[in-house]
This record gives C-alpha cells, structure tokens and sequence, in this order.
C-alpha cells in the first residue's frame, strides 16, 4: 500500500514528482488520492494536475493510462541483458534497449527461477522492484535468448572450450587467419552465437595467452570482464611529465609532521599517512590531535585531460594475485603521488581534534607539502603493539596513534557498526607466480586503527562539503531490502537459530545475531549470511547514510591513487575551500548523478574480476589435492546440489546432487535442505561434512566434491 502523507490539501507537482520518486512501483490515481488524503471535488483537481504533468513529460503513463510513474522509471516487466556478477555474488543486468538520455538504472537479480540458471550474456525478462537511487531488484520470467557475447576460451583440436564453467559445450573454431598457428591449451577470444545450437561455431578473435602459464588466471578475468590495460599514449606522457609542486600561498608545509605509511606487506600504492599526538590544550583532557595525509592526486589529474579520461573510464584500481591494474599510470601511482619515505610529497591533509570518548570536537583541511618518515606494515605495527618488537625511533608516534584508536573505538561501538567477520581469503604466490598457498588476511588492531582514522576523514570530508553547499559524491549504503532480511530469517531458522528482525531493522540488530554466534561451530556461515543479507554500497550525489557505519554522512576522501571517486571529493574541497589548482569543474558538477552510476559499475565490473581470479587460482591450488580428503561445512543449498566450504583455505566447491547417491533428494527451500524421498536423509545449510575433492579446473575456478560422511548441524568432524 502507498505509503501515507499527512496532509488534507491539494499537493503540488513537485510533491506529487517526489512522492514518485519514492515508489517502488508505477502507482493508481487512486493511490495518490489515498496518499495525499485527496477526497470529493479535489480529486478533479488532482486529476487535471496529472494531464498537465504528462503533457511536460514530467510523469509518465503506462497500461492503458492506468498507472503513472516518472518518465525515466523502468516498467513493472523489462527485458534485459545480464552484463556480470557483483562482489555480493547476485547477477547484475541493464535494460535490453535504453534510448532515454538518463542514466542507466542498476537492475540486480535476487530471485532466479529459471532452469538452467540465468547466465551472464543471457536476454531475459524479469518483474522489477525499485528499491530507490536508481537501483532495482528483479526477479527473472523468462529466457529470451542466450547471450551474444564475446567469449573467452581454451583452444583444443579445432575447438574452443569456455573458461565459464556455466557453458559446457565446446564451438567449433572458424575464421582465425592462417599466420597465426595455435596450439592445444592456447586461450583465445571469439564470438559465440546467440543461441546454442548443435555443432556451434565460433569466429576467432585473437590469442590472449596459454592456459598453462603461470598467470592465467589473471589473464582469463582481464579478458572475462572487459577490464583496460593499457593507458593512452597522451595519458602515458601526461604523467611523466608531472613533478612534486612547491610551497605556495594555498600549500603549507607540514613537513616536520613525522607521518608514517601503514599498509599490507603487499601493498603496491601509499597514498594515506597518519600521525597523533595527545591533545596540548588542557580543555581537552584525554583528547587527540590527529593529521590524516592524503595524496594530492587533483594537483596532478586534472578535470577534461587524457590522464583524467582515463582514470574516469577506469573507476578504480583492480588488485589481482600477481598484479594491479591501476587506475593512474604507474609515474603517478607509484611515483610522485605515491607517498614514500623522505621524499616531498604533495597532499591534502585533514586535521582532527576528537575528545577522550572519540568525539569530533572540530577539523579542518589544508593543502600542504609532507614527507613520511617511515613505511610501516600492519605486521611492524601490531608486533609493537603486542609489546613484542618496538619499532625504534617512533615509540611515541605508534603509542598516541593506538590510544587515538582505542577513543575512536569508543565511538564506533556507541553507533552500532556492522560488525561483520568474514577473513579475507589472499593467494600466496612464489616468484615463478605458482601458488604456494593460501592464506586468511585476519583483522587486527593495526588495520582497525588506520580503517578508523580514514573513516574520520571521509567523515569530515563530507560534513565539509555539506557546510559549504558543494556537491558531494558520497559513499552510500541502504538497509538491507526487506526480501533480503526474510530471507535470512529463513536460512538462520534452518539453522535452528530463530530471529525476529523488526521492519526497520538497524546494524545493532544484526550484530546481535553475530554476537550470538561467537565461538560457535556456525560463526563462518552465519557472518556470511549477513553479508549476503546487505545492500550494496555504491555512490551517490544523493546522501541516504551508511547503515553499515552507522553514518549519517560519508564520502570517500582517502584513496584517490585507486578510487576515482576520491578525486572527485578532493576536486571538490579544492573549489570550496579556496586551496588553488586542479578544482571541481561546473561540468563535472552537473554530472555527478552520471559519473556515480558509472563508477559505482566500475566497482562492481572489478570486484566480480577480482573474486573470479580467486577462484581460479585456488582451483590451480586444489589441482594436486584431487582424491583427498577435506572437512568443511555446507554453505549453500540449492535445487542442483550443495555448496561446500572446506577448511582452512575457506575454498568453495560444488557437490552435484547426483554424486548423493541412495536416494532421490528434494530441495526445501524454508528449510534450506536436500532430503531424501525414500530415506529422509538431510543435507542442510551449515551442516559439517567430510569430503573427497573429486575435481579441480584451474581454467574454470571450478571445484567439485564428493561427501563421505556428515555430522550433527553445527558439529565438526573432528567431535
């Protein structure tokens, strides 16, 4: 039902324009007069109001001139293309024809029905839901076609074979020119048909490597998703010309401030620097003063320049195992913006006074020049704060950082932010690029320290550009859809664990079903649980909060080397605060809701690049491991077979339903289970197993098992 505006008199066009806004679906007249409290001779009115919104285009009709909507909303039923998978793991689409000069919605599928599964490529139509900014969740109807798509492929005896394990047919090669000889196990692009019929044949493009060398991977999910490589040649000499600036009346020297890096061991790019101190003013016992550094990248990429188009085309950096591929050429993101130890570098730098509790008292930004003393690692820093290695010569420094992070702390548990654990999975590669293991990246105090001084900034950065009336591209995460939190109910009262969400639910009240999960058997899947349950975090000119951070503002300020989006923010305080070149421009300005959308895509286009690279190596891991035995837990059930997640590496692979031998199983969705018709035997969401790896495709990510024994919901296989 509409949603209810107190209010008895006639609304204006504008309200009724925002009241649509608002609106997950096309709307009746009827359900503006029910929402506006329109009655009697009123409704006339209201009546005439429409036409005249329709005859300006500002509203739209659809069905007969039933149902009215804003012009540029998508219908209740769309056709569709499914262009990739998210990092959230849904599959993401855009309208099969959009001629509207407005930006491109964002269509994700959270409901699938179809059989076999909908695919990336594949025309499709789907019922949608809005869920507000633009963004719309849809569940599939029907297949219209299979995709036409470019197709990355191994090349094997006169044919190719898909690197996507969905596609398990092979296409006969044609087209490819007789200068160019290819081998068994060379990895191709080409173009495959639309609709798969028998003997497909697909039209060579050109050879992108071979399967067996050492960084395939990498290369397959470059090729999959389309990502750039190479920067333009006028970018290329852009960047090499840049040289650190020097000090001028909007640029101060901050120098003698002994900033420190504090990164991963693996880390390719420095662009933040901290430093504290306890706070000298006696008003403010206990308080800090913090200076975050930024790298000044708006100094040197400039608004309507070819090192600004390709950073824009881009997005952001994408970090794969053995590589990244940056977002600036490597003169820039690893040269002079790069913030390394004792070399003048140019940077914007937010300068934060909080109160013992963590509490902001006041900030301010400057333009300056610094120079880091030290490049530290997580590792370093959490050595020295476990009182086992100090590190020499910045006792103090890494002391006042650490106390200023326990005040921080203090704040970040009075607002309720989602606490979600969920390690991060990192390959460890040798120098011939072989995998030689896999590691959990675990949060520490050290990596929470620098994740809430940077959260400090960006805090700052947009309350600044707030004050100012300057445009902002904030960093915006929505509560989770209501569908999303049934469907956690359900998957955790399949785990015995009943939960009562309230319609509105908050971050505290996920957390206490983490909480509650703790030290348990089912901490790994109900943390991933939640995370599946989340909305996705993207950019906005349009600030709705974090509800991850418990935020009523954020924008992201502090990673302008990988995130396009930092710049924007940084171009912005330059304009507003006066401090010099490399401003925002008016045009830019205008685009925001433009460049949001797209560098929201970008994200989700590099995520989903960087999870299947992942994939495949740990396949490249697991490929000497066939026949072993694992132990694991069942961390997804679905009607083809069940999801496995074996320990310690956290890899995932798929147990076919027809290896569960013994029985004809049926899947029960509320219960998120395989049951056995005859036998009753359940397979169920959480439960813990012993397995055999059956199989290993380095080339596909894909992974297969077979299970050999299961035990209690919740037990290990080792009690």
């Amino acid at each position: 039902m509409p949603r209810q505006i107190k209010k008895s008199t006639l609304p204006t066009m504008d309200e009724v324009i925002s009241y649509l806004e608002t609106q997950s679906r096309p709307v009746m007249k009827r359900d503006l007069s029910r929402a506006f409290r329109i009655k009697g001779d009123d409704r006339v009115h209201l009546k005439k109001m429409i036409k005249e919104l329709k005859s300006k285009g500002l509203v739209h009709a659809e069905g007969r001139g039933k149902k009215i909507c804003l012009p540029d909303a998508l219908p209740e039923r769309l056709v569709v293309e499914v262009t990739g998978i998210d990092s959230m793991g849904d599959l993401v689409a855009r309208p099969f024809e959009w001629k509207s000069d407005a930006p491109m919605p964002q269509i994700i599928i959270t409901k699938d029905k179809l059989s076999p599964a909908t695919g990336v490529g594949d025309v499709i139509q789907v019922s949608l839901q809005s869920v507000g900014n633009r963004i719309y969740h849809a569940a599939t109807l029907r297949r219209v076609t299979v995709g036409d798509n470019q197709m990355v492929g191994v090349y094997e005896n006169g044919k190719v074979y898909s690197v996507d394990r969905r596609i398990t047919q092979g296409f006969t090669l044609i087209g490819h020119p007789q200068n160019i000889t290819l081998k068994n196990r060379d990895l191709i692009l080409a173009d495959i048909p639309p609709i798969r019929v028998n003997n497909p044949q697909a039209h060579f493009i050109r050879k992108i490597g071979t399967a067996d060398e050492a960084y395939a991977a990498t290369l397959i999910s470059i090729y999959l998703h389309h990502l750039p490589v190479a920067f333009t040649e006028l970018a290329e000499k852009q960047a090499l010309k840049l040289t650190v600036p020097s000090l001028d009346k909007a640029r101060i020297d901050l120098r003698s401030i002994p900033f420190v890096t504090i990164d991963g061991a693996d880390a390719r790019d420095f662009d933040d620097a901290v430093w504290a101190e306890p706070d000298p003013d006696s008003q403010n016992k206990g308080g800090f003063h913090i200076m975050i550094g930024i790298a000044d990248v708006c100094y040197y990429v400039r608004p309507e320049t070819a090192l600004d188009a390709d950073a824009r085309l881009r997005g952001n950096s994408v970090y794969f195992p053995d590589r990244v591929l940056p977002m600036l050429p490597m003169a820039l993101s690893n040269g002079v913006c790069s913030l390394k130890p004792d070399e003048d570098r140019a940077a914007l730098v937010c300068e934060v006074w909080i109160n013992k509790n963590g509490n902001k008292i006041k900030h301010q930004f400057h333009r300056a020049l610094i120079q880091s003393v030290r490049r530290l690692t997580y590792d370093e820093v959490q050595s020295a704060l476990d009182k086992k290695t100090p590190i020499k010569g910045l006792e103090n420094e890494v002391s006042s950082l650490f106390a200023a992070y326990l005040a921080l702390k203090k704040n970040r548990d009075r607002r309720g932010v989602l606490e979600i654990d969920v390690p991060e999975r990192q390959v460890l590669l040798n120098k011939k690029g072989h995998v030689t293991g896999i590691h959990l990246r675990e949060t520490t105090d050290s990596t929470r320290l620098i994740e809430e001084l940077m959260i400090l900034a960006n805090v700052s950065a947009a309350e600044t550009l707030e004050e100012k009336g300057a445009p902002v591209m904030y960093r915006v995460h929505d509560r989770p859809s209501f569908e999303k939190s049934a469907n956690l109910t359900e998957c955790l009262s399949a785990l015995g664990k009943k939960v009562s969400l309230p319609d509105d639910p908050a971050a505290k009240d996920f957390n206490q079903i983490l909480q509650k999960a703790e030290d348990t058997p089912l901490q790994k899947t109900i943390n991933e649980l939640v995370l599946r349950s989340q909305s996705q975090a993207c950019y906005s000119p349009e600030n709705i909060g974090h509800f991850g951070l418990a935020l009523t503002r954020y924008a992201h300020f502090t990673s302008p080397i990988r995130r396009y989006a930092d710049i924007l923010v940084h171009r912005a305080l330059v304009k507003a605060l006066k401090l010099g070149e490399g401003a925002l421009t008016d045009s830019e300005a205008d685009t925001f809701e433009d460049i949001a959308h797209h560098i929201s895509a970008t994200e989700r286009q590099a995520a989903s690049a960087e999870m299947d690279a992942l994939d495949r190596y740990m396949a490249l891991y697991f490929a000497d491991k066939v026949g072993q035995k694992f132990k694991g837990r069942i961390s997804s059930v679905t009607s083809f077979g069940l999801f496995v997640s074996v320990e310690p590496s956290g890899a995932e692979g798929l147990v076919p339903i027809s290896t569960l031998s013994g029985d004809y199983y049926e899947y029960d969705s509320a219960h998120q289970s395989l049951i056995g018709r005859s036998t009753g035997k359940t397979f169920t969401l959480g439960q813990s197993v012993t397995c055999i790896l059956k199989e290993s495709v380095p080339v596909t990510g894909g992974l297969k098992f077979q299970i050999i024994a299961t035990h209690k919901l919740g037990i290990s296989g080792n009690d």
